[in-house]
């Protein structure tokens, strides 16, 4: 497939990173174009604007993710609310789609709203982002300042913590374990399948 970005068409190749010099308004004309599909994901920085289509590996490494966020969450008793896809956007400033997020600690600021104002309602408390194509760029949650970030990014778990004006890695706050847990999902999820992965999971916690 070609590249394709038109008043009328928006087509990338799957893998494929596109950054384009463009103001907060051409972000919103393209996100209009885009509607409700998934894909291509879009961002929109100050000044320019990034197209990313995922690879079959993305999404698979999302769902395994978010499904065993809420696994530990349920184990935990804990509520919460989860969202995908979503847009978070700052007017004039930022815009930016998270694979999957979850409101924990602030689950009652968004039960049975539509939208989101990202102005005045509390970020999520849990992100979660895959990158295989090096689209992920962490600070673009600062102006959000989302407490806590899981980037997958070489088969390998990262946790960041917002500490003060910048992220750190660190330990989750809410599961410590977490980056051990998803490497042993991910072997079981590599040689069986995703399903497998989180039945182990959930018999792991109980014994």
């Amino acid at each position: 497939m070609d590249t394709v970005i038109t008043r009328e068409k928006i087509e990338l190749p799957a893998g494929a990173v596109l950054k384009l010099l463009g103001t907060w308004e051409d972000y919103q004309v393209l996100s209009q174009q885009l509607g409700d599909r998934a894909i291509p994901r879009i961002k929109y920085r100050t000044g320019e604007i990034l197209l990313m289509a995922p690879l079959p590996e993305h999404g698979r490494d999302v769902a395994l993710l978010a499904d065993i966020a809420k696994v530990l969450l349920d184990r935990l008793e804990q509520r919460y609310d989860s969202f995908t896809p979503i847009t978070m956007s700052l007017p004039e400033f930022s815009g930016i789609e998270p694979d999957f997020c979850f409101y924990i600690e602030n689950w009652r600021s968004v039960v049975g709203k539509k939208r989101i104002d990202w102005q005045n309602d509390p970020p999520p408390d849990l992100v979660i982002e895959i990158d295989v194509t090096s689209y992920t760029d962490i600070n673009d949650y600062l102006p959000y300042k989302v407490p806590e970030i899981w980037l997958f990014k070489n088969k390998q778990l990262l946790v960041y913590r917002l500490q003060g004006e910048n992220y750190a890695i660190s330990q989750s706050i809410y599961f410590p374990n977490v980056g051990e847990i998803v490497q042993q999902c991910l072997q079981i999820a590599n040689e069986q399948t995703t399903s497998e992965a989180i039945r182990w999971l959930r018999g792991f916690l109980v014994g």
